[in-house]
């Protein structure tokens, strides 16, 4: 019977692993070829800083919310391995 249980968690626990890395592709996804592609017109119709938005998320912006991104993944995972009960002592 333990043996079923830890079966569940364990897809439990891969579940999340596998929404959370789907999430951070969408995310990834939309900032850098939907923001950087294809709204790049339409965003760069707005000013920051002098640069239209669409150059900015193109050239800039799609790398600051990769490296984001990639704290958000090991803050989630960290937080997910210790719901799981298989994070590192």
């Amino acid at each position: 019977m333990e043996g079923a249980d830890t079966e569940a968690r364990s897809r439990a626990y891969w579940r999340a692993n596998v929404r959370t890395v789907l999430f951070c592709l969408a995310i990834w996804f939309v900032a850098s070829y939907g923001a950087g592609i294809l709204l790049v017109e339409p965003l760069n119709a707005i000013q920051i800083g002098g640069f239209p938005l669409g150059f900015w998320f193109a050239q800039q912006g799609s790398i600051l919310v990769f490296l984001v991104l990639i704290a958000f993944y090991a803050w989630r995972m960290n937080r997910l391995d210790r719901e799981y009960d298989v994070h590192e002592p």
